[in-house]
Order: structure tokens, then C-alpha cells, then sequence
């Protein structure tokens, strides 16, 4: 049983990363992060298993082919939303207050606008884009039903995410991980309640998602709202400082177009699976769940190194933050790649879990067979990824992703399409696109002086003179060589 400290709600909370024993700092941000991840899985995975034991396989497919296209949806605002806590967490560190209340009041305003935004494009062309992903047409009104509710909730869902990066910006992870708590245990009872004992469809689940949502939004302003703090939030000052919109879309929109542009892929590879039927779309969109929860540990150590990093720069404590960049990133790869081997083993009693038909255990199991084993690669690119935001040199991951996740993944995916109707092959589309990021992240780690992000105006130290190959993919990302005489 998970007992909450009182006294954590009476305080401020922030953490100064800036001190201490960088390892012991960075569990303790990753810990709660970690398990408010978990219970953000718990939304969709909870609508996925209810729907799928009282309404069927359509139902079913219709859920779990959802997480592409609100990933697509909503990626970019959530994106920018880490460029706000890249600003905040460097003005944490270096101590300047004003500064911080300002890139706040911006960054709400943002998603006030971005929520309103979404829920007009989601709600207006959810039938469009499903049609646009091949989706199968005895699947296909439901599928409108649930995402058509579900955007309804947009403002909740990216206000959340907002706020949850305004408090992570500020050391602190574990108030997000209360509220979230208790939405997730919220929207289980709703979906069981609406589902299970109404009969009502899949539109229910898609609601118990939107109020569970709203209560945590709700939450976190209470919070947020309170007199006399650092992060205190006045309604009358919410919004845009022009200043401090330049500088968080400068680190935040890269990390927007990023996520974007992998959605985009995502979606361009669920429509090539839904061709294959409604089996195949149930059993993809289930293993998207159970890779859901792999995917924890690399962004709990994500967010704690984007975070560590920030302020640490802030305050330019360069080796500090190198330091910290090592231990997310081992954490990361050795935790993501237990639970690979774990989700590569118990692969056909977790797909069972959501959807027991032959058929979809099948699918699901292939798909877990061919990608778990690399879940190491992913984490170790989005650990990479995470190092370089905290650094604020978000341009380089963007055009990694960009390139690799997306362009190369379609490129491959229209190639396989034409020469086989193996769907084991549309899988091999993930581990081998991590592969190839994984590569060029390390040598951009090892041989870039990302250290000095921030620090515009200041030259790198001399160093050896280095291979061809890493002096072109330095410069390709905006890194060019400084090496000079004495």
C-alpha cells in the first residue's frame, strides 16, 4: 500500500538538484515519476482490458488503435510543454526567480490556447484521419465514438501535462504522482462503473477518461495557485511574455516537431498493420499497451536527467551534470532491457490478459518476439535525447528523430510492403531505426561538447582532431568544429 506523506502537501517542494549526491537525487525524481507513469498507462490499458472483457474484439480494436492518433494529436503541445520545463529548470538552478514566475504564466497560457486548439481538431477530423489509417470498417464507428469523446478532454490532458512539467521543472515529481493516483484509481471505478454495470459503449470509457483528467487538473492548480511561492500562479498574469515564448518554443519546439514526426511514422505503421485486419489491429494496438509500461523506466530517467541537467547547467555545473547524464543513462538501458527480456518471455500471457482469440495472441505474440529484446536501444537513443534537451540543444534529437524514426522507418516500411506480406517484417521497422539512431546518439554523446548548451558565446575546449565520420554528423546537428590554434 502506497502511503502519502501530509506533509508534503503544506510545502513547496521544489528540489535544488544543484546539490547533494547527484545519484540519490536522481532516484528520488525518477521513483515517483516512474510510478506516475505507470498509473498514466493505467488510463487507455484500464479502458483497453474492461472494454475488451464486456464489448468485444471491435471494441477492443477500436480502444487500442487509439494510442497512435492521440499520440499524433497531442505530441507536439506535449513537447513544447518539456521545452517550458528546460526554461524553468534553468532559471531554478541559476537561482532567478522572476524569471521562473514569468516562463510559468507562459507556458499556462500555451495550453489554455493548445488545449481549445485540439479539442476543435480532434473532435472535427477524428473520422478523417481514421479513414486515413485504413481502419478497418467494422471497427471504424466505434473508433470515431471513443476518440471523438476522448478529444473533448483535450484542454484537461495537455493542462495536465503543463502542469506536471511545471512541478518536475522544480525538482518535484512526487505531487504529480499523487494526483495522478488518484485520477487513474478515478478513471479504473468510472470505466467499471459506465462499462460493466451501465452496458453503456466504448464512448463511456473515452469519458471516465476526460473526468479522471479534469480531477487532476484540478488538483494540480489547487496546488499551483497557492500564495507566496516560487511557482505560485495568478490568474490575472497568465499570459504570453514574448520573451519567454521565444525561449521556450526555441527548446521546446524542436521536442514538438520531434514527437510529432515519430507519431506521424507511428500512424503510417498502424495503417499498414490495420490492413492485415482486425485481428492484427487488436493485437498491435494491445502490445502498444504492454510496451507502454516497458517504456517506464526510460522515461522516469529521462524526465530526472532533463531536469538534473537543466538546473545544473543553470547553475554551470558542467562535470556535475556529465555525471548525472552517465547514471540516467545506465539506469535507463539496464532497466528497459530486464523488462524486455521479461515481456519477450510472458509475451502470450500478457497479450491474453487484454483478448484471449488465437488470433490476436498470435499477432501479439510476433510483435513481442521481434522488438523486445532491442528495448535497450530505445532507451539508450531517448536517454540521449533527454541529455541533449537538459541541455538545450533540443535541434539535435529533433533532426535524429526526424530522420531516422521517420523518414528511414516510412522508406522502409513502403520497400517491405512491395516485396512481402510477412507482417513480422513491418515490426523489424522498430529495432532497426533504434539501431541506426542509437549509433549516431553515441557518437554525438561522445565527441560533442554538449556541455555547454547554453552557453552560446562560450568556445568549447581544444580537443584531438577527430574522424571524418564524427566531424560531418557533429556538423550536420549545428556543431561545428572550433578546434584552433593556441
Amino acid at each position: 500500500m502506497i502511503k502519502i506523506n501530509k506533509n508534503l502537501f503544506k510545502t513547496s517542494h521544489t528540489v535544488d538538484m544543484t546539490q547533494g549526491n547527484p545519484y540519490t537525487l536522481m532516484i528520488g525524481f525518477a521513483m515517483p515519476v516512474l510510478l506516475s507513469q505507470v498509473f498514466q498507462q493505467l488510463y487507455n490499458t484500464a479502458d483497453a482490458f474492461i472494454v475488451g472483457k464486456y464489448l468485444g474484439t471491435n471494441a477492443l480494436a477500436a480502444v487500442t488503435s487509439s494510442g497512435t492518433l492521440i499520440f499524433l494529436m497531442v505530441s507536439f503541445f506535449i513537447g513544447t510543454a518539456m521545452g517550458a520545463s528546460v526554461v524553468i529548470s534553468r532559471y531554478f538552478g541559476a537561482g532567478d526567480n522572476e524569471r521562473v514566475s514569468r516562463a510559468i504564466h507562459t507556458v499556462m497560457a500555451f495550453g489554455i490556447v493548445s488545449g481549445i486548439l485540439l479539442t476543435l481538431v480532434g473532435v472535427i477530423f477524428t473520422p478523417t484521419f481514421l479513414v486515413w489509417m485504413n481502419t478497418d470498417k467494422a471497427v471504424l464507428p466505434e473508433a470515431i465514438e471513443y476518440f471523438r469523446y476522448y478529444f473533448l478532454g483535450s484542454l484537461a490532458l495537455v493542462m495536465y501535462n503543463i502542469c506536471r512539467s511545471v512541478m518536475n521543472a522544480l525538482g518535484d515529481s512526487q505531487r504529480p504522482l499523487y494526483y495522478l493516483i488518484f485520477s487513474s484509481l478515478l478513471n479504473i471505478l468510472l470505466d467499471w462503473i459506465f462499462v460493466s454495470r451501465f452496458g453503456w459503449g466504448v464512448w463511456s470509457a473515452a469519458t471516465a477518461t476526460v473526468i479522471s483528467q479534469a480531477a487532476s487538473v484540478v488538483l494540480c492548480m489547487v496546488h499551483l495557485l497557492k500564495k507566496g511561492e516560487i511557482f505560485t500562479v495568478e490568474l490575472k498574469k497568465i499570459r504570453f511574455h514574448k520573451d519567454m515564448l521565444i525561449e521556450i518554443l526555441r527548446y521546446g519546439l524542436p521536442a514538438g516537431i520531434q514527437n510529432s514526426v515519430i507519431a506521424i511514422a507511428n500512424v503510417i505503421v498502424q495503417s499498414q498493420i490495420n490492413i492485415f485486419g482486425r485481428y492484427a489491429m487488436a493485437a498491435y494496438g494491445t502490445h502498444a499497451k504492454i510496451e507502454g509500461f516497458a517504456f517506464l523506466p526510460i522515461t522516469s530517467f529521462t524526465m530526472a536527467s532533463t531536469t538534473f541537467i537543466s538546473q545544473n547547467l543553470g547553475a554551470k555545473q558542467y562535470e556535475r551534470a556529465k555525471q548525472g547524464a552517465r547514471f540516467s543513462i545506465i539506469a535507463a538501458v539496464g532497466l528497459a532491457e530486464l523488462i524486455g527480456v521479461i515481456c519477450y518471455i510472458f509475451a502470450p500471457t500478457l497479450i491474453g490478459l487484454f483478448d484471449k482469440t488465437p488470433e490476436v495472441i498470435k499477432f501479439g505474440v510476433g510483435q513481442a518476439h521481434t522488438v523486445a529484446l532491442f528495448y535497450c536501444l530505445l532507451a539508450y537513443s531517448h536517454s540521449i535525447a533527454a541529455v541533449c534537451r537538459g541541455a538545450g540543444k533540443a535541434f539535435v534529437p529533433m533532426s535524429i528523430m526526424l530522420s531516422v524514426w521517420c523518414v528511414i522507418r516510412v522508406i522502409y516500411i513502403a520497400v517491405i510492403i512491395s516485396l512481402t506480406d510477412d507482417i513480422r517484417y513491418i515490426y523489424m521497422a522498430y529495432p532497426i531505426t533504434w539501431s541506426i539512431s542509437s549509433v549516431i546518439y553515441f557518437i554525438y554523446y561522445h565527441f560533442s561538447d554538449w556541455v555547454h548548451g547554453f552557453d552560446s558565446h562560450e568556445q568549447p575546449p581544444r580537443s584531438k582532431e577527430r574522424p571524418a565520420i564524427v566531424r560531418a554528423i557533429l556538423n550536420l546537428f549545428g556543431r561545428k568544429e572550433n578546434e584552433r590554434k593556441a
